[in-house]
């Protein structure tokens, strides 16, 4: 059976902290950052299926917010 993620919020048990430095980042589970890896893979090699191109849509996504928040931090701790 192939789960099929349909939104970030899925994947709320892949978050988690890390200690960079002084600041607390928002990173991917070594899981999901190995499985987004493999799908960015797959992807290039152009072997990906379309379930797994919703999958890497959902990761994508989380990750951008992830980007931003990070970089909101980053930005308030450097003031």
């Amino acid at each position: 059976m192939v789960t099929t993620l349909n939104k970030p919020s899925s994947l709320i048990h892949e978050i988690q902290l890390e200690k960079v430095g002084d600041w607390n980042l928002f990173k991917f589970s070594e899981p999901l950052q190995l499985r987004m890896e493999s799908l960015l893979e797959k992807k290039k090699a152009d072997l990906i299926a379309p379930d797994e191109i919703a999958e890497l849509d959902v990761i994508g996504e989380l990750d951008r917010i992830f980007t931003h928040i990070n970089a909101m931090l980053a930005a308030q701790n450097a003031n």
